[in-house]
């Protein structure tokens, strides 16, 4: 964060920060910061604070608390401790520079200034506007929790602290961006988490200068990670308190930045991103066959059209009884293409899914079959079987549960597709093994996207390949490098 190297201390004369205060912030101007004077025992006292952002019983409580002493004291001399002893809330500080009071006055806390002190109270009584918790639409379970998290980074801390009620436990509080002043906290188990990766953390984030963060959790991951032109997913978001705490008992490290519902989880690899909450909500058996079912979706949404236009164009490859694959009549259009331009039809719908109404939704998905699948196939623009894969393939990428992920994989399909179109055999091969290069390069702060399995790690991989009872997990991820490798006694 750019800071002013010039800090401004507060006047013992009132009237030189309600200047400050009037040029700087604009009080008098917008109309959302309301300001109060007083006189509380012949002395001027004035009160700041942001409407939209302050509960306004507190303030009133607040005032009338001051302007009975007028009628209760009379020791002029000790007027600031008379107004400390009167502010009835649990969260009052003192400051001493007016970059502090506008900071706090925009975060939402009420600044009282009084006349002949160069020090200022600020009392935090925020009340952030915004939703109740619920269920994420993305993070859906069958059994479980139906809360998640919402735009409001104290909301979400207390989400967080009740399910660890641990002393340990902590959030560390940053503020990012020359102009949003944006809250962004460092959560993590004190006795778990990796000092070294917190250290990291911190340092990422404290070096981050921009004028704010509109786009708030995504910002902060592009200069967390450095992702450039990489399409792979290096931060894992979510937002379950219970998926985010299991990673904090881990030694994850978790962001939480206001005004986002999406928790940053770090660090992660490729693997975090095929688990899902509903794995963990069911016995071990049923939730390693959902965690098979799920691994196969994602294999397919990557493989599938590459493997069969290779089918097609290769019959010879075809083994015996299975020589019905392939289409039954020559189309009008290269397969290739047909198979590029149904993947980019699926991306076409799914993006009107997110901007159509849900009263409309229903017609558009009737548009979609009926019309454009079935007339397609009528004039010969595509056939029957390639909407069938396509098809298949989307469907595995909707059951990926990382939408990064899977926009990502259909980026690695379209590329397999095209390498497959021109070189054959050798481009599918190829194309594979730069592929999975490519995932085994990628370090995500320090970790191998693909660990556990380069670098191999047998215990590790099995505990992904089946869901392992929670009794029989007595150690946390070696990944992560926790202080405290044990989770229970042996």
């Amino acid at each position: 964060m750019m800071k002013n190297p010039q800090q401004t201390h507060i006047s013992s004369k009132i009237k030189d920060n309600e200047a400050y205060m009037k040029e700087r912030v604009g009080v008098g101007t917008s109309f959302d910061l309301g300001f109060r004077q007083m006189k509380i025992l012949k002395k001027d006292v004035q009160l700041y604070y942001l409407t939209g952002l302050c509960d306004t019983s507190f303030i009133m409580e607040l005032m009338k608390k001051l302007v009975e002493i007028n009628d209760n004291e009379s020791n002029r001399a000790k007027l600031k401790e008379i107004i400390f002893n009167r502010l009835v809330h649990q969260q009052v500080e003192t400051i001493r520079t007016m970059d502090e009071a506008v900071d706090q006055l925009l975060s939402g806390l009420i600044v009282i200034f009084i006349d002949g002190e160069n020090e200022a109270f600020v009392i935090d009584v925020r009340k952030y506007p915004g939703r109740s918790p619920e269920e994420p639409d993305t993070e859906r379970v069958v059994r479980g929790s139906r809360d998640g998290y919402t735009e409001n980074i104290i909301q979400n801390t207390a989400l967080t602290r009740r399910r660890i009620r641990d002393e340990r436990l902590r959030f560390e509080i940053l503020k990012v961006g020359e102009r949003s002043k944006t809250d962004i906290c460092i959560a993590y188990l004190q006795d778990v988490a990796d000092p070294g990766l917190i250290d990291l953390v911190k340092q990422e984030i404290e070096s981050i200068e921009i004028d704010g963060l509109s786009m708030a959790d995504k910002t902060i991951e592009e200069f967390l990670v450095k992702q450039g032109f990489n399409p792979y997913p290096l931060v894992r978001y979510t937002e379950r308190p219970d998926v985010a705490s299991a990673h904090l008992f881990e030694g994850h490290v978790v962001i939480i930045v206001d005004t986002s519902p999406s928790m940053i989880i770090t660090p992660t690899t490729f693997f975090h991103h095929v688990q899902h909450a509903e794995e963990y909500r069911q016995s071990p058996a049923v939730g390693s066959f959902v965690r098979w079912v799920r691994f196969l979706g994602i294999l397919t949404s990557i493989f599938l059209l590459p493997l069969w236009l290779l089918f097609v164009t290769h019959p010879e490859l075809l083994p015996e009884g299975m020589d019905f694959i392939g289409p039954n009549e020559e189309g009008n259009i290269p397969i290739v293409l047909q198979l590029i331009l149904g993947d980019i039809g699926i991306e076409f719908l799914r993006m009107a899914a997110i901007h159509t109404p849900t009263p409309l939704s229903t017609a558009m998905g009737l548009i979609a079959a009926v019309l454009i699948g079935e007339i397609a196939i009528q004039v010969g623009l595509f056939m029957p079987e390639v909407i069938l894969y396509v098809s298949i393939s989307a469907i595995g990428a909707f059951a990926t549960p990382s939408y990064e992920l899977s926009v990502a994989n259909k980026i690695a399909r379209i590329a397999l597709l095209i390498v497959t179109a021109f070189f054959g055999i050798e481009g599918f091969v190829i194309g594979v093994t730069l592929y999975i290069l490519l995932l085994a390069r990628i370090h995500s702060l320090n970790t191998p996207y693909l660990w556990p399995f380069l670098p191999f790690n047998g215990k590790a991989l099995s505990q992904i390949l089946f869901r392992v009872s929670v009794p029989l997990g007595k150690h946390r991820p070696e990944i992560v490098h926790p202080q405290n490798v044990k989770r229970q006694p042996e």
